[in-house]
């Protein structure tokens, strides 16, 4: 099912044959950043949403009332030479969430693997974590086991591996920040303090962004905390 706006809050659509932009998660933390930012800069967007969250979605964007964990649904959401950017996860992970790692943010990535492989997409962008990692054991494993079924797929992919994203509503780990630049002096936890960084908000999208726009050429890209900084 298609949702569609007043005609006076629905920017000019593209061409219905130009390649669409389609986000699973598209309504939360970061969807709901990237969709602005790429209606701003002429994308046509397509977010796949739930009835109770349509509400939140970028003005401009196509909805599509569907479900992250099915495969045939989000494949009804995919035309060929489209980039699909998978955001859907568990809110706020903690390690007494580990059941719903499993059962939400692999499901939802094998459901959209399978549906971005039928659909002949051009692009799959993944958000996945940090890895390895010393605590959250539970949520890495789920997503390092989402990156293998990426991986395994024959689709051409692009995996961003954030640890933590600080913005409005997510700014506690600042606290953090003088033991950050302490592991960062110690040669033997420098690597780690890299790797497990922080990243803004603005930082995220801007290399979400980058990597849609600037796929890579070879069958899968991975960008580090690292990359994401120098992104954004």
């Amino acid at each position: 099912m298609t949702l569609t706006r007043p005609a006076s809050t629905v920017a000019t659509p593209m061409a219905a044959t130009s390649a669409a932009v389609v986000l699973t998660g598209g309504t939360g933390y970061l969807g709901t950043s990237l969709a602005k930012r790429l209606l701003t800069r002429g994308h046509h967007v397509r977010l796949v949403v739930r009835a109770a969250t349509a509400g939140r979605a970028a003005p401009g964007a196509e909805l599509i009332v569907g479900n992250a964990l099915d495969s045939d649904s989000i494949a009804s959401a995919l035309h060929a030479g489209d980039t699909l950017v998978h955001l859907v996860g568990t809110a706020h992970p903690n390690p007494a969430k580990a059941a719903e790692f499993e059962a939400v943010d692999l499901a939802s990535v094998r459901a959209a693997v399978d549906a971005a492989a039928r659909a002949a997409i051009s692009h799959l962008v993944y958000v996945s974590v940090a890895q390895p990692a010393p605590v959250m054991r539970a949520y890495v494993a789920a997503r390092a086991a989402a990156e293998v079924a990426i991986a395994g797929s024959g689709v051409r992919a692009t995996i961003l591996r954030p640890w933590y994203v600080v913005g409005p509503g997510h700014r506690w780990p600042l606290i953090l920040t003088p033991l950050y630049a302490l592991a960062a002096s110690v040669p033997h936890w420098r690597e780690a303090a890299e790797r497990l960084g922080l990243v803004s908000l603005e930082q995220m999208t801007r290399a979400l962004v980058r990597a849609i726009e600037e796929p890579p050429a070879s069958a899968l890209a991975v960008v580090e905390v690292p990359g994401i900084r120098a992104a954004g």
